[in-house]
């Protein structure tokens, strides 16, 4: 029998696995594809399967809570600066926490206002879709090349404040089901004791790595002790009682940003980069796939009164949250985050995964569990399909590509310049090697050449056409020496030859000179 079940969940993995990947070539063969994230063409290839009546696994609260999500958690946290995220710490702060309870309030207020639903029920559904999750739209930032700040607000506020939604959450199912009471000061102590026992764990198990891998150089260990570290921290806290999506995320900020510095050379921490980078396109692969197999269209049907509702409510309060908010943030701490970067992130404010995840986990005792599920796929797949469709129609609308495809075009032509210098100068220092003809050198030589000088026309060029790429190119110089110097640090302490990592002396210099 155990065998049986075995070879049944083998053969749906690899069904959703070879979906998965067809769906990924069809930007290749069909270039009007395109135009649509990967993560929305998985959702409509669901959505036919779903039509069709072809479900290919069934999705439960502990699938993704469990297997899917710290891998993407981890692997977002890992890629987040956190000098960019430090700039921005109080309004991604006052968007995770403040955010969450704006959005909860006001999607319950409408449901039971509006379509007098039981207030624990329209609790339970606001609660659900508090977590963004804009997988897609960051996606599309990177593909548009739209300003990393903006990136780094929207991911900053999902990756915290899906820690805050799963907390609040657990406590509204307590309250509905009565094993809390409401009560303030024991809802504070609460939030305190999870909150804290995520950043408690996920810091020592962070920093505790990071030292760790000071002591060897073993790529594949320190790939593999990643991973573990994501699932591990995850479980560890759950177990404690705290926060394990927190606790994940202080681990991928820590080691992404402190332990690939310090235990890490630069090829591990590229063998590690591209490691997580597959793991976040297999994992978003199936999860995105899947939330569109398990729509049920019957269900969806009888409850669009509801749906409706909350996806103006939804919209609205994220319109609170995010301008009040945003107006807040500029004022106290001079953010700076302008009105049309505002309506980016309002518009931008996807659900997804957790959202699925948490309505799914609604005890089937509660008596509407049908509906509040209903509700949150069919806001879910409104946010995926229409806010992720428009939304590079809103950026291109509100001029926030600016030069950033120009940027992205003028770091291709200086890294292809780069390299070709080196091969450059490799031919001139490499020995001649028997068999090889002196004429081979030259034309190769004069090849190289005549490449380099058409590329530093079209910099020279595209400088002329948007001058404000020459700040642009002053500053990425300033990175490259910045991240030199760093390496070698870290390299000196790596071999012994530093007790402890120096602070880098050419940030305070050019600090100093701004």
């Amino acid at each position: 029998m155990g065998k049986a079940v075995i070879e049944q969940n083998l053969q749906q993995f690899l069904l959703v696995l070879c979906v998965s990947l067809g769906v990924a070539t069809l930007p290749e063969i069909f270039s009007w594809f395109r135009r649509i994230p990967y993560t929305l063409l998985l959702v409509l290839a669901g959505l036919v399967l779903a039509v069709v009546d072809v479900r290919l696994v069934e999705l439960s609260p502990q699938l993704i809570l469990s297997i899917f999500l710290p891998p993407l958690l981890f692997e977002a946290a890992w890629n987040l600066k956190w000098s960019e995220l430090k700039r921005d710490l109080v309004p991604v702060s006052l968007a995770a926490v403040l955010g969450v309870l704006i959005s909860i309030a006001g999607i319950a207020f409408g449901l039971n206002q509006l379509l007098g639903l039981p207030l624990a029920t329209a609790l339970l559904i606001g609660a659900s879709l508090s977590a963004t999750d804009p997988v897609s739209v960051t996606a599309l930032f990177r593909e548009l090349g739209v300003d990393r700040r903006l990136t780094t607000l929207m991911e900053g506020e999902s990756l915290f404040n899906d820690g805050m939604a799963v907390v609040a959450f657990s406590f509204l199912v307590a309250l509905s089901v009565g094993n809390e009471a409401f009560d303030l000061q024991s809802i504070m102590l609460e939030l305190v004791q999870v909150v804290g026992i995520g950043l408690t764990i996920g810091s020592l198990i962070g920093f505790g790595i990071s030292y760790l891998t000071q002591r060897f150089d073993l790529p594949l260990v320190e790939q593999s002790l990643t991973l573990v570290s994501a699932y591990g921290t995850y479980l560890i806290v759950e177990e404690l009682g705290g926060s394990g999506v927190i606790g994940v995320v202080i681990v991928g900020l820590i080691l992404g940003n402190f332990g690939s510095r310090i235990g890490m050379n630069p090829r591990t921490r590229i063998i590690v980069s591209e490691f997580w980078e597959f793991v976040s396109f297999f994992v978003n692969s199936i999860v995105f796939l899947l939330i569109g197999d398990q729509i049920r269209f019957a269900t969806l049907g009888d409850n669009l009164p509801i749906i409706t509702v909350t996806i103006l409510a939804m919209l609205l309060t994220r319109a609170i949250a995010v301008y009040g908010l945003g107006f807040l943030s500029n004022r106290m701490v001079q953010s700076d985050i302008s009105l049309p970067a505002q309506t980016v992130l309002w518009w931008g404010g996807l659900r997804g995964s957790v959202s699925i995840a948490l309505a799914l986990s609604v005890p089937i005792l509660l008596p509407q569990r049908q509906d509040i599920t209903a509700t949150v796929f069919g806001v879910v797949l409104f946010t995926l399909l229409v806010q992720g469709l428009t939304t590079q129609s809103l950026l291109k609308h509100l001029n926030l590509l600016g030069t950033q495809p120009q940027r992205q075009q003028y770091l291709e032509l200086i890294a292809r310049q780069t390299a070709l210098s080196r091969v450059l100068t490799h031919l001139s220092q490499v020995d001649r090697r028997p068999g090889i003809e002196p004429e081979f050198y030259r034309y190769q030589e004069t090849l190289v050449k005549g490449e380099l000088s058409h590329l530093q026309a079209e910099i020279d060029k595209l400088q002329d056409e948007y001058p404000n790429l020459i700040n642009f190119a002053t500053e990425q110089l300033k990175l490259e020496l910045r991240a030199i110097e760093a390496e070698t640090y870290a390299e000196l302490v790596e071999s012994g030859r530093l007790n402890r990592e120096l602070s880098p002396f050419l940030e305070a210099d050019f600090e100093a000179e701004a």
